[in-house]
């Protein structure tokens, strides 16, 4: 009786590879955070070669938004706030934000995201340096003043705190106020965190 050696190589792609491939990345995200982690550790971990990760995922980037179940991508968010004047930036971003949040499957999937952040280290910092490197590094450059980054973090403080008002807490009468009414009183705020 003989037995045959592994060959060594790549892993065929079958029915769970990607789900694998996805289970590897939420662990090495929560576990190293998005920067140190890597599509070869990803693909190590995952049993498989680092060309059938990027098969499935074309950038670490794309990688995140799926493992995380992002309900929308945070390279176009990023784009459609930067889309338009300077002056209208809170405008812009108020409205994006809240956007997601009012569809059901982006509600749905936000609150998942929210309460995992708040109940896992490791969520939270995957979340940290995702969102940071997506959304809060790109909108920091745009605004081109020396304390940049610390204006787009407390705008996102904001928007953090009237998320969880309006939609996990139902605090009233934010839950219940129309959403261009919202718009309309969040906008300069964030606005005067950006310019002013």
């Amino acid at each position: 009786m003989t037995t045959r050696a592994a060959r060594p190589g790549r892993r065929p792609g079958g029915p769970d590879t990607r789900g694998e491939i996805l289970r590897a990345a939420r662990e090495s995200f929560a576990e190293k955070g998005f920067g140190a982690t890597s599509i070869r550790a990803i693909a190590r971990e995952a049993g498989v070669d680092a060309a059938l990760v990027h098969h499935y995922f074309d950038s670490k980037d794309e990688l995140f938004i799926e493992a995380m179940s992002l309900p929308v991508d945070p390279r176009q968010v990023a784009a459609r706030i930067l889309d338009g004047p300077p002056e209208e930036l809170g405008r812009r971003i108020a409205t994006v934000f809240l956007g997601v949040w009012e569809s059901p499957d982006g509600q749905q999937r936000m609150k998942a995201i929210f309460r995992s952040v708040v109940t896992s280290d490791g969520v939270a910092r995957m979340m940290r340096e995702g969102v940071t490197q997506m959304i809060i590094q790109p909108v920091s450059r745009a605004l081109d003043v020396p304390d940049a980054h610390l204006r787009v973090s407390l705008v996102a403080t904001q928007l953090i705190g009237v998320a969880m008002a309006r939609y996990l807490v139902d605090l009233e009468p934010v839950a219940s106020t129309d959403l261009a009414t919202l718009i309309d009183r969040l906008a300069p705020v964030l606005q005067l965190h950006l310019t002013g």
